[in-house]
């Protein structure tokens, strides 16, 4: 099992960059594809991003295409998720999570998540 703990989240302008990192401990992450997911009040959860075990496959939602950039270091067991040209519309808590059977599949592990809020 692994545990996933988002970090670097925070308020920021629009037009501004944050980058989010999720830390894996408890099993290490080259095991896992990982995504990225947002909600935002009111609304369903939604998928961002997702990179494959491997670094070398990544999908984007089409709101993210262009700005947004997910990236693993294995060896760090870090995953993350690089958003630049922020909009209000990217306010929402961001998760990351983890696909023990590879991309397309089920996500098994979810973090916290980390607050992302975008003013105008």
């Amino acid at each position: 099992q692994v545990q996933l703990v988002e970090s670097g989240g925070g308020l920021v302008q629009a037009g501004g960059s944050l980058r989010l990192s999720c830390a894996a401990s408890g099993r290490a992450l080259s095991n896992y594809a990982m995504g990225w997911f947002r909600q935002a009040p009111g609304k369903e959860r939604e998928f961002v991003a997702a990179i494959s075990w491997s670094g070398i496959s990544t999908y984007y939602a089409d709101s993210a295409k262009g700005r947004f950039t997910i990236s693993r270091d294995n060896a760090k067991n870090t995953v993350y998720l690089q958003m630049i040209s922020l909009k209000p519309e990217d306010t929402a808590v961001y998760y990351c999570a983890a696909a023990e059977s590879g991309l397309g599949y089920e996500y098994d592990y979810w973090g916290q998540g980390t607050q992302v809020t975008v003013s105008s």
